[in-house]
């Protein structure tokens, strides 16, 4: 017979292992909670009346207003990176950096980060980043592990900078607004960026030769044509993504209603452009459906295991073993990002934001930790997810796209470098919440000691009043 204790940490073992055998989140997330539930039911762990709130909870994910903000910012990010916009904005960047030594480095960093808001999605990153400039960097003589781990580096910002398709869902996940969330992000995603700029600075320094500067023919003649070629491929996409987060920001738009105006804008760009093609549309379309039933089914997989770790007293099992942790908050939080950076070896953010974040989010509440700073902390930390050989994702992009004469070892050792510079923004947003809450506006504050209320006297009914005659 089992104990009452031992089941939440049975289902949460059973649950792992699933996941490591490689079966489907979804339906592993499904099996497991029915499976622990029905066992519940027979041990008298469990009450049946919990599985009936089921079809409710399914009802809710599927007419989550919110959730409608994911389909709309893929579809924008699918057109924008399919329609030859990152192409232009490398080619004139890498000739506006090319006379220095790193220079194309310097210029694949800045345009991940724009190529980041406008696709959203690291995969649409990465890819586009390596098809563009990997086969430019070796020509002009890059290291190979310099190149790559840029590369994927760059591409894996998407995963933090607004709109992030994750801080969506650590919005919906932690209770929270999208608005506050992007808010949030935009301190370390600069400082981000400014860590990398501030690696590729000090290597080419350090060790020039693994970054040359272009040639003078690879540059052409520069000045004003140049110019204007950046800003072509570079005002038009900033312009839309301020506009969409502006209208966020200010609370002039929903996420949801914010996301079609950025689906509208894309298409009027690639118009623009004149680059706006039916297969085009097509294949936007098609990744967005695929993209959104996946986080549609994972979220029904982690809505039936939660609901069966939730009736097993699985929360109060999380608190207990988490609130007691030593150092408090700060020991709380080390643990967490720990687990976190390791549990992200086998499972994708999606994943990890709507299996665990709703387990550790009650403790962050009773240890009185700002939820905002901590969804980004953990958004922050989830971008080494993409980043840790041999498992990272971004990794496995960048070597279906690069050439055989590229090692697979190179790839991975490029990418240690900047897996220590995504750990050193963690701890920065550990040490400096400030990087977070600043951003975002408290709005003004009342202190409820200083409420007076002052009602008007009013005189009392003499007590002799006779009834009205009729």
């Amino acid at each position: 017979m089992f104990s009452h204790g031992i089941m939440p940490p049975l289902m949460f073992g059973g649950m792992i292992c699933f996941m490591l055998a490689g079966f489907p989140v979804a339906f592993s997330l499904i099996a497991v909670g029915l499976f622990f539930g029905s066992i519940g039911i027979m041990t008298d762990h469990f009450h049946p009346s919990f599985l009936q709130a089921l079809p409710l909870r399914f009802y809710g994910i599927i007419s989550n207003d919110l959730l409608l903000a994911i389909p709309f910012f893929t579809f924008m990010g699918a057109i924008l990176e399919r329609c030859g916009l990152a192409e232009d904005l490398l080619e004139g960047t890498g000739k506006l950096f090319g006379k220095v030594p790193g220079g194309l480095a310097y210029a694949v960093i800045i345009v991940g980060a724009i190529l980041g808001a406008i696709t959203g999605t690291v995969a649409a990153s990465v890819i586009a980043m390596g098809v563009i400039s990997l086969p430019v960097m070796m020509r002009y003589g890059y290291d190979q592990k310099l190149a790559t781990g840029v590369i994927a580096a760059s591409g894996t910002i998407t995963q933090l900078i607004p709109p992030s398709l994750v801080l969506i869902v650590l919005a919906e996940q932690l209770g929270k607004p999208v608005g506050d969330m992007y808010l949030g992000a935009i301190g370390p995603s600069i400082l981000q960026v400014l860590l990398f700029l501030a690696y590729v600075a000090i290597l080419s320094v350090v060790k020039p030769s693994t970054m040359p500067p272009l040639p003078p023919e690879a540059i052409g003649e520069g000045g004003w044509p140049l110019i204007r070629q950046v800003l072509w491929g570079m005002i038009p996409s900033v312009v839309l993504i301020a506009l969409v987060l502006g209208t966020l920001a200010l609370g002039l738009a929903t996420p949801t209603e914010a996301g079609a105006m950025g689906a509208v804008g894309a298409i009027v760009l690639a118009a623009m452009h004149r680059r706006l093609t039916w297969p085009l549309i097509r294949q936007a379309m098609a990744s967005t459906m695929r993209l959104t039933a996946m986080v549609v089914f994972i979220l029904i997989g982690a809505t039936v295991f939660s609901l069966v770790f939730q009736g097993m007293d699985g929360s109060r099992w999380i608190e207990h073993l988490l609130s007691q942790l030593p150092g408090g908050r700060v020991g709380f939080l080390v643990f967490v990002n720990v687990f976190v950076f390791f549990i992200a070896f086998f499972l994708d953010f999606f994943e990890i934001a709507f299996i665990i974040i709703p387990l550790l989010v009650p403790v962050a509440v009773k240890l009185d930790i700002n939820l905002i700073w901590f969804g980004v902390l953990l958004c922050v930390n989830m971008q080494t997810a993409f980043m840790h050989p041999p498992f990272g994702f971004a990794l496995f992009y960048l070597r279906g796209i690069a050439p055989a004469s590229i090692r697979t070892s190179q790839i991975y050792w490029g990418a240690i470098p900047w897996l220590v510079m995504q750990l050193i923004l963690v701890v920065i947003v550990i040490m400096w919440p400030e990087s977070v809450t600043y951003w975002i506006s408290s709005g003004p504050t009342v202190d409820p000691a200083t409420i007076e209320l002052n009602l008007p006297a009013m005189d009392q009914p003499p007590l002799d009043m006779e009834p009205p005659k009729f």
